[in-house]
């Protein structure tokens, strides 16, 4: 079924980012990263309170593969 797209404006579209108008029947990553942080390290928004009085951010991972990409073509 075709879409209809009315106005569109992009402000910008990262280096692994991917945009799109219209159908589409797949779409799949070409990279993967792993994003270590703290407790509240994320939140956006206006008027936030937040409060952390412990944080701890584990590093350590101990399995070796975490988000493998597998080709389809």
């Amino acid at each position: 079924m075709p879409a209809i797209v009315g106005a569109v404006k992009v402000i910008s579209v990262g280096s692994s980012g991917v945009f799109n108008i219209g159908d589409v029947f797949t779409m799949n990553p070409v990279s993967t990263s792993k994003t270590f942080a703290g407790a509240g390290s994320f939140n956006t928004g206006d008027y936030l309170k937040i409060r952390n009085d412990h944080s701890i951010t584990k590093t350590y991972d101990q399995d070796v593969n975490d988000s493998n990409i597998k080709s389809v073509i």
